[in-house]
C-alpha cells in the first residue's frame, strides 16, 4: 500500500528494485576502484562485505532500506 499522497502503480517495485540494482553495481564499481589503488586491502574489504550481507538479514534492514529509499525519491524529486 502506497503512503498518503502516493499512488502506487504497477512499476513501483520495479523501480524500488533498479535502484537497489544500480546501488550495489556502484558501490561494488566503488571498492574495485579502491582495491586496485592500494586505498584498501582485500581483508577489510571482504569483511566490509560480509558485515552488508549478514546485516540485510537483521531487523535493521527494513529501516535500512525505507532510509535508503527516501534518499533516492527525494534525489529524484530535484528539478534541474
Amino acid at each position: 500500500m502506497a503512503p498518503p499522497g502516493r499512488e502506487s502503480g504497477p512499476t513501483e517495485g520495479v523501480i524500488s528494485v533498479a535502484i537497489s540494482l544500480s546501488v550495489v553495481l556502484l558501490l561494488a564499481i566503488i571498492l574495485v576502484v579502491l582495491l586496485r589503488g592500494g586505498s584498501i586491502k582485500a581483508g577489510p574489504a571482504i569483511v566490509a562485505v560480509l558485515f552488508g550481507f549478514f546485516l540485510a538479514s537483521t531487523g535493521m534492514a527494513p529501516s535500512i532500506n525505507r532510509f535508503l529509499n527516501s534518499i533516492a525519491d527525494t534525489i529524484n524529486s530535484i528539478n534541474f
